[in-house]
């Protein structure tokens, strides 16, 4: 945590965060562009803020792209936020919310964790429903992993896997998982409060993919999450973003993930 602090002492550096926080997933070029600093001063705060995990990075053909990266303030957030007063703590509430909150405009959401396991054991992590239930508030999710192959939902253990037109787009074992996001479905309605109209024409919308990338990096593995696709103005961003009362999204989901595997128990 010293290095999240560090990061944010200096004033040029909060400068691009409030850029990313502004217009998330830019280039170097881009971030060079919206500040009054040289290309190698940005690069160099960039390289502090990356090896804090505030900002995180993904390749795009050519392009590097640059997000927030909301993980080291959730983790101050749990650390402090329910020993103290929330008032008195309102200032660092207010900070992880900024850090977490990617514009609509982007559409995409990014979010990078360090898992102390093996690329083995989370991939397992990720594609077996005996471990996605438990962080995964109760959800499984099943599929033999091939590319075009649907990937099912079941939501507690009496009932049966469900097939909600989630697809595998791509399985490399160990580095690289993505599947396609499920629409809306009938539950959500009285969760947005929508009308059976206004969900109809929810369902209309763009669907989302998911990407998870493994990296090992010593004795942990770098997780990036990449939720993106979405339409503008989407309720599901919010949703999976954990920006909505009633979901934690990719930040809950995650953390219950690194806690599981790092401790055997969410």
């Amino acid at each position: 945590m010293d290095e999240v602090f560090k990061a944010l002492a200096d004033a040029s550096r909060r400068q691009l965060l409030d850029s990313l926080n502004r217009r998330n997933g830019q280039t170097l070029r881009e971030l060079c562009d919206g500040l009054d600093m040289a290309r190698q001063s940005v690069s160099k705060h960039l390289a502090v803020l990356e090896s804090a995990e505030l900002v995180t990075t993904v390749r795009r053909g050519r392009e590097k792209l640059h997000y927030l990266n909301a993980m080291p303030i959730n983790a101050i957030a749990e650390r402090w936020l329910d020993k103290y007063d929330r008032e008195r703590a309102h200032a660092l509430a207010d900070l992880q919310t900024a850090l977490e909150a990617t514009p609509m405009s982007t559409n995409a959401f990014v979010y990078t964790t360090y898992i102390r396991t093996t690329p083995e054991q989370l991939w397992r992590a990720l594609t077996e429903p005996a471990f996605t239930r438990r962080y995964w508030g109760g959800v499984a999710l099943e599929s033999d992993w091939r590319v075009g192959s649907p990937v099912r939902v079941q939501n507690s253990p009496d009932e049966e896997f469900a097939d909600v037109d989630q697809k595998v787009l791509v399985a490399d074992p160990y580095r690289t998982l993505s599947y396609t996001w499920h629409n809306y479905q009938p539950e959500h309605a009285p969760m947005f409060g929508w009308s059976a109209a206004e969900l109809a024409e929810r369902q209309r919308e763009r669907r989302s993919t998911v990407t998870f990338e493994l990296e090992p990096a010593g004795d942990t593995v770098k997780l990036t999450v990449t939720h993106d696709g979405f339409q503008e103005g989407s309720a599901m961003m919010e949703a999976v973003s954990g920006k909505l009362d009633f979901s934690g999204g990719w930040p809950q989901i995650l953390a219950g993930l690194k806690t599981l595997l790092e401790t055997g128990t969410v």
